[in-house]
């Protein structure tokens, strides 16, 4: 009868040791899934990248903050994992935002993506879309207004600065479906000229 209690307390003691670990709080992954982030290796990078999506909001403060690096490639790498986050991702917006006037035309493009993934929860960052819609780059013009696309009705002071945008052969397809679903037009709808 005692062996049997001890080999009952030995398994309990073996399986509950990783369960425990499992206990552990989300934001103690975080380290550990940003220095894999940051390896040069594209498997481990990779491996950590979903890894942060998935784990979400935790991650989002180092994530932003690695937005500030002098190295562009931690900020493109962390454009990119902040795009995957979608809505999750909100609390990064006015890092992104300020992302948006990065030097690197890469950076800037998956900043305006970033911020395009989180449709209605990026409204904050309305002002600087509407500036990065004269970006010299087109990518970053055309993404900025999908972004403000996807953000919606609270996007409405952006309108006239992308009924400006749609003058450029390059950006207007995009800088008119912003504007319809910003006035919730169907597709085919007029969008205003002015």
């Amino acid at each position: 009868m005692l062996a049997r209690r001890l080999i009952l307390v030995g398994v309990v003691a073996v399986l509950g040791l990783p369960l425990a670990c499992r206990g552990r709080p989300p934001e103690a992954e975080v380290p550990g899934l940003i220095a894999d982030l940051q390896n040069p290796d594209p498997a481990v990078s990779g491996k950590a990248n979903l890894a942060l999506i998935r784990l979400g909001e935790p991650a989002v403060p180092q994530l932003a903050e690695m937005l500030k690096n002098d190295d562009v490639r931690l900020r493109t790498l962390a454009v990119t994992a902040l795009w995957g986050f979608g809505e999750k991702g909100r609390a990064a917006v006015p890092t992104l935002a300020a992302t948006l006037g990065d030097p690197v035309d890469s950076v800037r493009v998956g900043a305006a993506m970033a911020l395009e993934n989180m449709g209605p929860h990026a409204r904050d960052a309305v002002p600087a879309l509407i500036r990065s819609l004269k970006d010299r780059d087109g990518k970053v013009r055309q993404w900025s207004a999908k972004a403000l696309g996807s953000i919606g009705p609270a996007a409405e002071k952006a309108v006239p600065a992308l009924v400006q945008a749609a003058k450029s052969e390059g950006i207007r397809p995009a800088a008119e479906e912003a504007i319809r679903k910003i006035r919730g037009l169907r597709e085919g709808q007029p969008v205003p000229e002015q």
